[in-house]
Formats: C-alpha cells, sequence, structure tokens
C-alpha cells in the first residue's frame, strides 16, 4: 500500500451497504462539513469539535484507504449508516464555524505513532451508545476541562497516537493496476500481493511462504495465489485478475483488523516502494529502461514514434516518444508514465509483436517476449535464453553453463543472478527486456551493448 492521500472526491452510498440506495459523490472536504453537521453541535467548544472533527476525518481516509467497501466489490467508499460508517446528508444544512475548522484540517488525520495508515478512530455519543472510541459528549465535558483537541484524543485512543498534518490531496484511483498479474510480471502491484500473502499466510498457513518479497512474479508468488484461490472459493489459476487482487486485501485488512480501532497497523517499511507508481523526467531504473525498449521497438512500426536508444534514464529523448505514444493513441499528452500508460504501451508491443507478417515469425522468439521470464517459465523462450547464456558462458568462466531444457529452474536462475551480477544489475534472477536483449544479442556475437 502507497502512502495515504487525501482524495478529492469521496462516493457516499445513502444507506446500508447492501441496501438499494443512492450514492453519492463530493469533493471530500463538503463531505467532512456534512458528517460535523449531522454528529456534533456548533456550539461546542473548538477544542472539541476540532477533536471530533479529526475522528470523522480519520474514519473517511481509513475506508478510503483500505478500500474496504471495493474490496467487496461495491462501488462506493463509505456509507452513511451510523452503523457501519458515520451519518451524513447531501441535503444537510452546515454550519458556518464548523465549515470554517473543516477547510483549515480536512487534510489531517489521526494515525497509531510508527504506523502510516489513517486510524479507524471509532465514536459513538457517549450516551445513548457506547463504544471503545470517542464519546461525542465526552469530549465536550473535556473540552470544557481546558484539555486540547490532541489531549481529547489521547484521552479516548490512547497516548501512542500522532497527527498527520498536511497530507498531499489527489485522486483516489482504485489499487488495482489495471491489467492482470502473472508469471513474469514485475514491479510494486507485485510486490504489494507478496508481501500480503505472506501476512495472511500468518493466519492460514496453509498458504506456501513466498521466498522473496522482490516484486517479481515467479513460481513461488503463483503458487501463494492458487493456494489463496483454492482456500477463498476463486479461480485456482494462479492469475491475480481483479477479483482476486480485492479479495487479498479484503482479507489483509481483515488480518491486519486495518478497519478497528485496534488496528495492527501498517508500518512505514510495509508503506514504502521500491518500484515507482509513475515514471518522468529524471527517473532511472529498469522501470525506465523497459518503457524505453518497448518504445525503441516500436518506433520500427509506428512512424509517429521517434528513434530512441536504450538507457536507464527519463531524459527528453524518452519524454518526446512518450508525448508521441500518448498523442497517437489518445492518452493524456503529459509525457508522464502512469498505469494506464504503461498499460497501453505493453498492449501496443505485445499486438505488434503477436501480428508480425508470416515472413517474420521465424525471428519473432528471438524478440523479447512482452514479459519477464521468471524461475517456473518453460517454452521455446526459455530455451533461446538458455542456448544464448550457454555461449556466453563459454567465454566468460564466471557463468555457470546451464541445461538448455526449456525449463527456467534453480539453475538458469542462478546463471541468470550471476550474469547480473556481472553486468552490476540487482541479482533478481528475472530477465526483463534489457538483459534479455544483452543475452541474446552478445550470445549470438552481435555485440550491440
Amino acid at each position: 500500500m502507497p502512502y495515504p492521500v487525501v482524495p478529492e472526491y469521496i462516493t457516499v452510498h445513502l444507506g446500508a451497504p447492501d441496501a438499494p440506495a443512492e450514492n453519492v459523490t463530493v469533493t471530500f472536504p463538503r463531505y467532512i462539513k456534512g458528517v460535523a453537521a449531522s454528529e456534533i453541535y456548533p456550539t461546542w467548544n473548538e477544542s472539541a469539535i476540532r477533536a471530533n472533527v479529526l475522528a470523522q476525518i480519520s474514519v473517511a481516509l481509513n475506508r478510503v484507504y483500505t478500500e474496504f467497501y471495493r474490496s467487496w466489490g461495491y462501488d462506493f467508499d463509505i456509507t452513511n449508516n451510523t452503523q457501519y460508517d458515520q451519518a451524513f446528508s447531501p441535503n444537510k444544512e452546515t454550519f458556518e464555524n464548523i465549515n470554517a475548522i473543516v477547510d483549515d484540517m480536512f487534510n489531517n488525520y489521526i494515525v497509531r505513532r510508527g504506523n502510516v495508515e489513517p486510524l479507524y478512530a471509532q465514536f459513538c455519543d457517549g450516551v445513548r451508545t457506547q463504544c471503545r472510541g470517542l464519546s461525542q459528549w465526552g469530549s465536550q465535558e473535556l473540552a470544557q476541562q481546558g484539555r486540547t483537541p490532541y489531549e481529547i484524543l489521547q484521552y479516548y485512543y490512547g497516548q501512542d497516537i500522532d497527527l498527520v498534518y498536511n497530507a498531499p490531496v489527489g485522486d483516489s484511483t482504485p489499487s488495482y493496476p489495471g491489467r492482470p498479474l502473472t508469471m513474469g510480471s514485475v514491479g510494486e502491484d507485485v510486490r504489494t500481493i507478496q508481501r500480503e500473502l505472506n501476512r495472511i499466510r500468518k493466519n492460514y498457513p496453509a498458504l506456501p511462504a513466498v521466498g522473496e518479497t522482490n516484486g517479481v512474479f515467479g513460481a513461488d508468488t503463483a503458487a501463494a495465489v492458487r493456494a489463496f484461490q483454492r482456500i477463498f472459493g476463486l479461480t485456482e489459476d494462479g492469475i491475480v485478475g481483479k477479483g482476486t487482487w480485492y479479495r487479498i486485501k479484503s482479507v489483509y485488512n481483515g488480518v491486519k483488523s486495518l478497519s478497528e480501532v485496534t488496528s495492527e497497523g501498517l508500518s512505514l517499511s510495509e508503506a514504502q516502494r521500491q518500484f515507482p507508481k509513475v515514471l518522468r523526467r529524471g527517473d532511472t531504473g529498469i522501470g525506465v529502461q523497459t518503457i524505453r525498449f518497448y518504445l525503441a521497438f516500436l518506433g520500427f512500426f509506428l512512424p509517429e514514434l521517434p528513434p530512441i536508444r536504450i538507457s536507464d534514464v527519463f531524459d527528453d529523448e524518452l519524454r518526446d516518444a512518450v508525448l508521441a505514444f500518448q498523442s497517437t493513441y489518445g492518452l493524456t499528452v503529459d509525457g508522464v508514465v502512469g498505469r494506464n500508460t504503461w498499460n497501453a504501451i505493453r498492449n501496443v508491443y505485445e499486438q505488434t509483436l503477436y501480428q508480425l507478417p508470416p515472413e517474420y515469425q521465424t525471428f519473432a522468439r528471438q524478440i523479447y517476449p512482452g514479459r519477464f521470464l521468471v524461475e517456473g517459465d518453460t517454452g521455446a523462450e526459455v530455451t533461446l535464453l538458455q542456448t544464448q547464456l550457454n555461449r556466453l558462458a563459454q567465454r566468460d568462466s564466471a557463468l555457470p553453463p546451464v541445461t538448455a531444457d526449456g525449463i527456467f529452474g534453480a539453475a538458469t536462475a542462478a546463471a541468470v543472478r550471476a550474469l547480473q551480477n556481472r553486468l552490476g544489475y540487482t541479482p533478481t534472477g528475472a530477465v526483463g527486456p534489457v538483459l534479455w536483449s544483452y543475452i541474446i544479442t552478445e550470445g549470438a556475437g552481435y555485440g550491440v551493448f
């Protein structure tokens, strides 16, 4: 999971989750103003109002951040049913003093110290209903005693809470990456699934462990996905499509109790990224190498794209190629490779690769197959990879030879890691487009690198 972002808009279901009620989408500050007008009184002490508003913000952000309802297939972020969430009426009159407070703090929220997700700051009125969180009327009494908003929140949620101030505001893009994750997928989305499956395994020991949460979708990740699908009644194909993605998220939220005031929490390390979600000018790394490879290949077939070199730097040359691609395929023309642009480039690459004319089919298997090759793969591409690795090994004693049997096993992975170490790459044992090009061209003696 990434760090929390306050959404520009939030979608509210006006009823219980399963009730056939209307969904309304409003700006996040407008939503919090409506909640505050429904839950508390404008005549209360300002410290009490601020403490309650912080709790309301945190509850809403927790629902958005954990995709609590969306992970169950609903098309909204939160309900207005107080049995499940907090009150809200889109037509309710709000109050000037509360509106000013919300405008001042709508992107502040509560966290448990050392964690990053917004705390599910449960609250109740404290008179008719009791709960484990904040008492609304009790907070007013504490404010009248001179307690600050933070002291009021500590009284109800514990001494180990912190406040996050001025969190960034952005769109609430669904976490599903937009295309299925399968053998050979690489990136932060894969690492997220690996980490979540390993945590779920503590509660469901029948799940096999993912050996290394390195963002490479290999055989161990596929085995864990299949086991998860079997346990939870999903199609057992080892592919993380939208249904499996959100079921994993739902179970993960459950075992971590992320939507409860007693949450286990997400640590800083769990929210840190190894792979960028967005590539832009100045970035470097394997993601940049990969996108440059795709666009360099497509440049041979699409006259709209300028020719580019393969490197690991997002420079003006790559930005111009991205701009040209986005303009050609009707995407937002910003020169930035986000999810939609990445998926579109992948899709066009794959369509071009598999629509080569018959006279080129003999050589098609020497073109990068369109995904990372990883341990557990089989087929002609693996045989070609092994053959070329052996040719490299004949010229370099530091590289171990392998059996060219078309099975990407431990020995092939070890040979790939040895080559990656030799070239100064991160030794993942997975073969992406840049390493593939090196192995094929250098193994054949073309020496283009």
